[in-house]
């Protein structure tokens, strides 16, 4: 799967182990890093579902952040991405089509429950 980043900065830090190590302490930066890696290994995100698959428990957001997905990290932190395509490859339910999304933007890491 591509992968780009929503800001340099970001690029950066998640691009480079002792900058992610500072922004987000070593346990956090394991588990960036882990994702990362099963992001970059993806043909699709499909790969990395259906929908609350363990251990990643990737899955789409809604209300505010409806269009975005999330895939977890340390309770209750998560990764923050969104398709990367114009137009997004949408279901006949209104969902995102993850068979076709190839490519994700990362947003950050947050925690969505704030």
């Amino acid at each position: 799967m591509d992968i780009s980043f929503n800001t340099t900065k970001l690029k950066k830090e998640f691009n480079e182990w002792k900058q992610l190590k500072k922004a987000y302490g070593e346990h956090r930066a394991k588990k960036i890093s882990f994702r990362l890696a099963e992001l970059r290994a993806a043909i699709s995100l499909n790969d990395l579902g259906p929908p609350y698959k363990k251990p990643g428990r990737y899955h789409e957001l809604k209300g505010e952040r409806k269009g975005q997905l999330s895939a977890d990290l340390d309770h209750p932190y998560r990764l923050i991405f969104k398709p990367d395509h114009d137009p997004v490859p949408i279901k006949p339910d209104g969902g995102i089509d993850w068979k076709q999304i190839t490519a994700i933007l990362i947003i950050g890491v947050k925690d969505t429950h704030e």
